[in-house]
């Protein structure tokens, strides 16, 4: 038996968002501030910097998370590797290791409530059958997802998107049904989404941060020719092709 006070119902707390078994809530002030600190934390609340977090209701579902994401639990909350065994433990440090993601994601499970580790990054909660079944994510996004998800590498359609696109050549996939949680530079509002039908997006610069699994991702000239490229300024550009969405920040992800 717990009780959670002084925390989601704080007037200094405010929910934001909340899909699934994940509730994202904001700080509208920062009260422990010091007096060197009091001008940064009065320009971040100016330009709507603010502190966020991540609550979860593990009853609802179980919880997979980025190694050290966790800051607290209440309840009944086991922690298990998730690992089933010798051949999954060698999968999963494989895919790590091309994916540039931790090798093992704790799995949380039980009867109570996970908090994550508070950020000033934006919380992006996403429905997966959204995406058809299949996402495909930029470098560092991932936050945490339900356990039902299932995690994969993903390469690229060729090598020349791994040497020319700035994406390298495998990055994670998330399959299944349920709810995922990322954490982007860009907010939600920001984000631009294209939805291709048997069609094709070119974008100059690593803008994408997500994309359908249906995708094809490759690199290539900008124009028909290495003269037409050369001519028009963009030389090499991304290219998602088929049906399916990309999620494109406003600027190069390089700059924000």
């Amino acid at each position: 038996m717990y009780n959670i006070r002084n925390f989601t119902d704080n007037d200094d707390v405010k929910i934001i968002n909340q899909l699934g078994p994940f509730k994202v809530i904001e700080y509208q002030r920062d009260l422990s501030v010091t007096p060197d600190m009091a001008m940064l934390a009065y320009y971040c609340n100016e330009m709507n910097v603010r502190k966020k977090q991540v609550v979860c209701e593990v009853s609802k579902e179980g919880i997979t998370l980025q190694a050290g994401a966790m800051q607290w639990t209440v309840g009944n909350v086991n922690a298990n590797t998730g690992v089933k065994g010798v051949g999954d433990f060698f999968g999963k440090a494989l895919r790590g290791s091309v994916t540039g993601e931790s090798a093992i994601k704790p799995e949380y499970a039980g009867e109570g409530v996970l908090v994550l580790e508070p950020t000033y990054k934006h919380i992006l909660l996403i429905d997966v059958a959204d995406w058809n079944g299949s996402i495909v994510l930029d470098d560092g996004l991932f936050l945490a997802c339900e356990s039902s998800l299932k995690h994969k590498a993903v390469m690229r359609s060729n090598i020349s998107s791994a040497a020319l696109g700035g994406e390298g050549l495998f990055n994670l996939g998330i399959q299944g049904k349920g709810i995922l949680c990322l954490e982007s530079a860009c907010p939600k509002e920001e984000l631009v989404e294209i939805i291709l039908e048997n069609d094709t997006l070119k974008v100059d610069g690593n803008m994408a941060i997500a994309w359908s699994g249906s995708l094809d991702f490759t690199v290539e000239r900008s124009g028909k020719s290495l003269v037409g490229s050369a001519a028009s300024g963009e030389g090499l550009v991304n290219v998602y092709r088929g049906t399916g969405k990309v999620l494109l920040a406003p600027v190069n992800k390089g700059l924000v």
